[in-house]
């Protein structure tokens, strides 16, 4: 349904009886051109427990999550999943120009902001990885550490402190098919990564936030918009973001899955430019492609809670 000229928002009947996503909705208003936006995010846990801030990619939501927000919340943290701008229950602007890195980095910053979320672990995938490192990079001291798993953070540099070629065969492609998408098939694009076949009713939970293609605006635009060359929007904040990082030493583990081929690269350059990598039990999970919350949430989920549980002792 249209809120208001040019936004969507997707009817809460769509999200009626989701596999294993019982999870009562939360919503904040984000600032935009547009005038406010509604973002929804899930929130379980103690409201005064560290957070953990769990933040999905293209095309997917927090439903992504499932399987970790309910173990992390019953370990005594909270946890926090968001759904970005354009995907899940959030509102999603119709135009593609109402979109881009810089844009999404300053949605999930606002919410980060207004939930005046402290003590966070960050845990990332996807695109999800260069927004929520860049927002670590502007306000480090609200972070406590990092789980990144099939990630990445765009800088265009040459090896090792960067990947080459870049952005490669995998992403350029996808990203000429995000380009050229008038309707883009989130199932299929879904289905396409899995190693392993989902669950009933998975996929159509992948799709219930975009009723037609007027909604996909969001997941179609977000990949145009990553930094592949000198001059694009967001290349400088990133190399800014990995300053930080090189001086990050709070607990930085990577859980990579393996079988992604579009990621895996980054993950050795995290590992070695990252103080905080260093000494930690980095893992590969394995029988799982580039959703490896999907196909092997309760295997990410016990690495996750078993590097909270870690790092809560040693701090």
């Amino acid at each position: 349904m249209e809120v208001r000229n040019g936004v969507l928002r997707t009817p809460d009947e769509r999200f009626a009886d989701l596999p294993d996503f019982a999870y009562a909705p939360h919503y904040l208003e984000v600032p935009s051109a547009l005038g406010p936006l509604r973002m929804h995010y899930v929130d379980e846990g103690p409201r005064d427990a560290p957070v953990v801030l769990m933040l999905h990619g293209e095309p997917t939501w927090s439903f992504l999550y499932r399987k970790l927000i309910g173990p992390v919340s019953a370990a005594g943290y909270r946890a926090v999943a968001p759904d970005m701008i354009g995907f899940g229950r959030s509102d999603k602007p119709m135009r593609r120009e109402d979109y881009g890195f810089d844009r999404f980095t300053g949605w999930i910053r606002a919410l980060v902001q207004a939930l005046d979320l402290d003590r966070i672990t960050l845990v990332c995938q996807d695109w999800g990885g260069p927004i929520g490192l860049r927002i670590l990079s502007e306000m480090p001291e609200r972070f406590a550490g990092v789980l990144a798993a099939n990630t990445l953070l765009q800088n265009c540099e040459a090896p090792p402190r960067g990947v080459a070629p870049w952005p490669g065969d995998i992403i350029a492609a996808w990203m000429e098919t995000c380009r050229t998408a008038t309707d883009l098939p989130i199932g299929a694009v879904m289905e396409a990564t899995f190693v392993t076949e989902p669950g009933s009713g998975v996929i159509a939970a992948y799709e219930a936030p975009f009723p037609d293609a007027r909604y996909k605006a969001g997941p179609s635009q977000i990949t145009c918009g990553i930094p592949v060359a000198e001059g694009d929007e967001g290349l400088e904040a990133n190399r800014r973001a990995w300053q930080v990082l090189e001086r990050f030493d709070k607990p930085f583990l990577t859980a990579y899955s393996d079988s992604d081929p579009s990621t895996i690269a980054w993950e050795a350059v995290f590992q070695s430019r990252v103080p905080g990598a260093k000494g930690q039990p980095h893992t590969r999970i394995v029988q799982a492609g580039h959703f490896l919350q999907e196909e092997q949430g309760e295997a990410l989920a016990r690495v996750l809670v078993d590097f909270l549980e870690r790092n809560r002792r040693s701090g």
